[in-house]
């Protein structure tokens, strides 16, 4: 028989440490038992917050060099010479502090790494979206917003291959190029010549202007998304990230279109 002494003297057994809940559950939700307080699949190593942030920046990146990719192309409309005389102006700029072709290399290497990482962050958020969703489906989805958001996949599909037609055509002139591709010789850059050339043929023209409009869904959708992923909230600032959310991808859109219209309709020629 155990002496008295001895259970008085004996330390109480330490209580079962309470599990904290997850941040943001419910108590009263959790007291009915038919929510979980754990949670459904392993934490990614990349948290989705971190994965928009990329997005929003690389896709504000790309904004940007559009708009102004589009403004050095709207010199077509003043003379070969301009147009020209600007290509070859990308390729010296800076010497010598920068070696020949410099500005356009890193250019294109912060571009590359931009659409790496774009594209990277697009399909992990896609798939878990995907995973969360399960087999519901949201009904009465059947606006022009609700349209470009349920589509980004598809028309970042169709701009990634508008991209590698556009860098064949136009770049290296190489496969898709018009016939009698001109590359820069002698310090001469031949940009109005091969642009004419390769919106003369309708086919391109019409892919070109197809994958304008699509930039311009993918843009505006796009840029919304920036404002709201960057944590905008004031009345005040939303207002202004939707009206520029329209504005620089309609501005792109236009400016762009612009040309090969005028090619085909022989006011560039």
């Amino acid at each position: 028989m155990a002496d008295p002494q001895d259970v008085k003297d004996a330390e109480p057994a330490p209580a079962p440490t309470e599990r904290r809940p997850l941040p943001g559950a419910e108590p009263a939700a959790l007291a009915t038992g038919r929510v979980r307080d754990a949670r459904v699949r392993p934490a990614p190593k990349v948290p989705s917050w971190v994965l928009k942030i990329i997005m929003a920046v690389t896709g504000t990146v790309f904004a940007l060099f559009v708009l102004v990719h589009m403004i050095g192309n709207l010199k077509i409309f003043m003379d070969p010479e301009h147009l020209n005389t600007y290509a070859y102006w990308l390729r010296t700029a800076f010497e010598p502090l920068l070696p020949y072709e410099g500005l356009l290399w890193i250019m294109r290497v912060v571009l590359l790494a931009c659409l790496v990482a774009h594209i990277a962050a697009a399909v992990m958020i896609s798939a878990r979206s995907r995973a969360s969703r399960g087999t519901h489906k949201r009904r009465g989805m059947t606006n022009l917003r609700s349209f470009a958001a349920r589509n980004m996949l598809v028309t970042g599909t169709v701009l990634l291959a508008f991209i590698v037609f556009h860098l064949l055509d136009l770049t290296l002139g190489k496969v898709v190029a018009a016939d009698g591709y001109q590359h820069i010789e002698n310090g001469e850059a031949y940009a109005y010549e091969n642009v004419v050339a390769s919106f003369s043929r309708w086919p391109v023209a019409a892919f070109y202007m197809f994958a304008l409009v699509v930039l311009f869904v993918h843009l505006a959708h796009g840029l919304w998304t920036v404002v709201q992923d960057l944590g905008a909230t004031g009345r005040r600032t939303r207002a202004v990230g939707l009206f520029l959310a329209g504005a620089i991808p309609l501005a792109i859109l236009l400016g762009n279109i612009l040309i090969p219209i005028a090619v085909l309709t022989g006011v560039v020629k």
